[in-house]
């Protein structure tokens, strides 16, 4: 008889810290020595994601192997909740204004329950099948398709939030939006002129200097003949999305026009990202999310948040929103279709904040 020797646990959580030093940051990680000469300040968050994505290529597991790291040490990451639940991620949290940053698996409710938190998008590659390669997927219906790319939108601007400094603006998120669904493997982006066009979004070259001073695209290139635009990007969890590009692309083009919330496109960018926002977390006809969460994603602050809350009120393209009575850190949102007859941007569609 062969005895098995014990397998040693791959570890599912890493945390690297930026540490200040008078002639640059230098980065610490507790299972690497460190970096032998200081960072260049416009690399050290960029730098610091890239590491934190190497652990966690080389760490893989068996999505049935894998659990809620937070649990583990007892849940003090977050606040108290009603107990572990939900499917385990990967979660990015940034502490200490961004010097330290974890990433590690996480429940779904755990992830909800910890401030400064994002769900990074499925990186990992699923290995092709070795009995026949080159198969092509399951064909998916619409509805379904609509779903994963709703799904996908949602989960992005949530690592954007994260990823991305508070500096970046509503347009250049909307950018930063379409260049990681629209990227190949290798990170090279080819946004064309009439995307661009059609976003309104042609001539804002500060939204690309943006993503260029926080290290998280290079470019962009000169303009090509049809006025495209072509950037490198650098952010390492985005390189390495596992869905397919033909996933991406439903995902970026239901960004353009989600179902739900879709804004005309002269929209200013703010309410353009707030909408598509409020749509990636709206479910038929009514939708909920934490304020800390949109704010996030959208760069903005809560009471910039609540005057574009309003705004959309007065479009008609929500008919009431208000703060969870139980939970005041919660907003709800209905649509028209939610309504019936309650006309649009009435008075007392609004739920005064408290």
């Amino acid at each position: 008889m062969r005895l098995s020797t014990p397998r040693t646990a791959a570890r599912r959580t890493w945390t690297v810290e930026l540490q200040p030093r008078p002639e640059g940051p230098a980065l610490a990680c507790p299972q690497c020595i460190p970096l032998p000469r200081p960072l260049p300040a416009g690399t050290a968050r960029a730098t610091a994601l890239a590491h934190l994505a190497r652990h966690a290529r080389e760490s893989t597991l068996p999505a049935h192997l894998r659990t809620c790291q937070c649990q583990a040490r007892g849940c003090r990451w977050h606040t108290r909740h009603r107990g572990c639940a939900g499917t385990v991620q990967l979660v990015l949290t940034r502490d200490r204004g961004g010097r330290r940053w974890r990433l590690t698996d996480a429940c779904t409710a755990c992830a909800a329950a910890t401030e400064r938190a994002a769900v990074v998008p499925d990186t990992l590659p699923a290995a092709p099948s070795p009995t026949s390669p080159h198969r092509r997927p399951p064909h998916l219906d619409p509805c379904r398709r609509e779903e994963q790319a709703h799904a996908r939108v949602r989960e992005m601007l949530t690592y954007l939030g994260a990823a991305l400094p508070r500096f970046c603006s509503p347009t250049a998120r909307l950018l930063a939006l379409q260049c990681a669904l629209r990227a190949n493997r290798c990170g090279q982006v080819h946004l064309p002129g009439g995307l661009l066009r059609g976003m309104r979004l042609a001539g804002h070259a500060a939204s690309w200097h943006e993503l260029t001073h926080a290290n998280w695209l290079a470019g962009p290139s000169p303009r090509t003949a049809r006025g495209g635009v072509a950037v490198q990007l650098l952010d390492a969890a985005v390189r390495a999305q596992a869905p397919g590009r033909a996933q991406r692309a439903r995902a970026s083009h239901w960004a353009l026009q989600p179902t739900h919330l879709a804004t005309t496109h002269d929209a200013p960018p703010a309410l353009q990202l707030t909408a598509l926002a409020l749509a990636s977390h709206t479910t038929t006809a009514s939708g909920r999310a934490e304020i800390s969460r949109l704010t996030r994603m959208c760069g903005l602050s809560p009471g910039h948040l609540q005057d574009l809350l309003d705004r959309l009120l007065r479009l008609g393209l929500l008919t009431a929103w208000s703060r969870d009575l139980d939970n005041g850190e919660e907003l709800n949102w209905q649509l028209p279709s939610a309504a019936g007859h309650v006309g649009a941007g009435s008075s007392s569609t609004r739920t005064q904040r408290a």
